[in-house]
């Protein structure tokens, strides 16, 4: 049986929809994604923009509370924001949770290209965590 990853962040509008995107490429039918968030924000537009340029489909992903995936056993549940880690619903202790704080690309302001250049950036740092991880609970290299 694969196990489960949940991916976790407040809206579930940016940062876990491309954690969410990038996991799946890289683990395919190794594990089962998903991702949530403590609140639904919809899914960003932008997000979808990024991870397309990178290659990675997530225009159909939803928004979801995770309240949705009470009954669900996690293998693996990822936090990607601090508001997340601390309001996070107790999952079994069987549950491997791993935080890390990305920057919120949806909070950026400037011009719509100084924008984008930070929802790229906090793609590419997310993208280097997504292979961190792949590779060291999975042993899936970069190339997959």
């Amino acid at each position: 049986m694969k196990p489960n990853i949940l991916v976790l962040c407040t809206g579930n509008s940016c940062r876990s929809q491309l954690l969410h995107g990038y996991l799946q490429q890289l683990l395919g039918d190794r594990a089962a994604v998903y991702s949530a968030g403590v609140e639904v924000h919809g899914v960003n537009p932008k997000a979808v923009q990024v991870m397309a340029e990178d290659g990675v489909d997530i225009s159909r992903y939803t928004s979801n509370h995770v309240d949705e995936y009470a009954a669900v056993l996690f293998a693996y549940v990822l936090t990607v924001c601090d508001h997340a880690q601390e309001v996070c619903p107790v999952f079994p202790a069987a549950a491997t949770q791993l935080h890390h704080n990305f920057p919120d690309p949806a909070k950026a302001t400037g011009t719509p290209e100084e924008i984008l250049g930070q929802f790229r950036a906090v793609r590419n740092q997310v993208k280097a965590y997504a292979q961190a991880f792949a590779g060291t609970y999975f042993g899936v290299g970069a190339a997959a």
